[in-house]
């Protein structure tokens, strides 16, 4: 095992999508927990971009997982924190509406399923997973970076800071509207805000500009879509639109083992 990080050391991790294992691998790896999968970092900082759930076996493990390192950490001065994902959104989603439809797609069970939804993950859904989930942020800044999860366009349609998205989303996630569920549902499908040929790079420096930051990082959109080649072959983050975005889905559903990113 590494020696544990120091006290400054910030890392973020990308799109889990229930793959347990490597996960804890990974973890054991950068020496951030114990042989037995308890916080070892001290004061350092974990963040977790979202998608913890749907696509592989373990999503609700997953959860369990991050939840308790997220208590170990806060007692020993350090801290594990995670923005929402879509995949949670939909489960969410899922849990709430069942095969409630609005008509703007198909039933909330429906497009769970079709986007990788795993019965196991929603049987196993409890009071305190749902209540930890919907206090997720949508957007949070992380020293001179802003974390997002998905690189789409939709945030700055919910507010015009942090704190005003965050504060949005988190009425939307505690009441029962289904239209505007499916219509946040719709946008956060969305993909490749930043990395559009001709706009990109200049979408990338106007969201910095609103809401503060020097670098979007973001998951959502495995590199290997965007690099060409298997996902087994990534093992970095993937930095583009003049270095202003660093993607760090690594596409651990699809067969990639992942990697934690240490922030510079």
């Amino acid at each position: 095992m590494q020696t544990p990080p120091h006290h400054a050391s910030v890392y973020v991790i990308g799109d889990i999508h229930g793959q347990l294992k490597k996960l804890q691998y990974l973890l054991h790896h950068a020496g951030l927990v114990t042989n037995d999968l308890h916080w070892a970092a001290g004061s350092a900082v974990l963040w977790f971009v979202g998608d913890f759930v749907d696509r592989g076996p373990d999503g609700i493990a997953v959860i369990d997982l991050v939840m308790r390192l997220q208590a170990e950490a806060a007692q020993a001065g350090g801290k594990v924190a995670s923005v929402l994902g879509n995949h949670e959104m939909l489960l969410l989603g899922a849990y709430r509406f069942g095969r409630r439809s609005t008509g703007l797609g198909s039933n909330f069970i429906t497009r769970w399923k079709q986007n990788g939804g795993n019965r196991k993950d929603i049987a196993g859904l409890t009071h305190q997973h749902l209540e930890w989930l919907a206090s997720l942020p949508l957007i949070a800044h992380v020293d001179d970076d802003l974390l997002v999860h998905a690189d789409a366009p939709f945030y700055v349609k919910y507010g015009r800071s942090v704190e005003e998205i965050n504060a949005t989303i988190g009425k939307l996630l505690h009441r029962s509207d289904a239209l505007a569920w499916e219509e946040l549902l719709e946008e956060f499908a969305r993909r490749g805000a930043f990395s559009h040929e001709l706009a990109g790079t200049e979408f990338a420096r106007r969201f910095l500009a609103l809401f503060g930051g020097q670098r979007i990082i973001h998951g959502h959109t495995p590199i290997h879509f965007i690099k060409g080649g298997h996902p087994r072959h990534i093992t970095e983050p993937y930095v583009y639109a003049n270095d202003l975005c660093v993607n760090v889905d690594g596409g651990m559903a699809l067969g990639g083992p992942g990697f934690i990113y240490r922030l510079s």
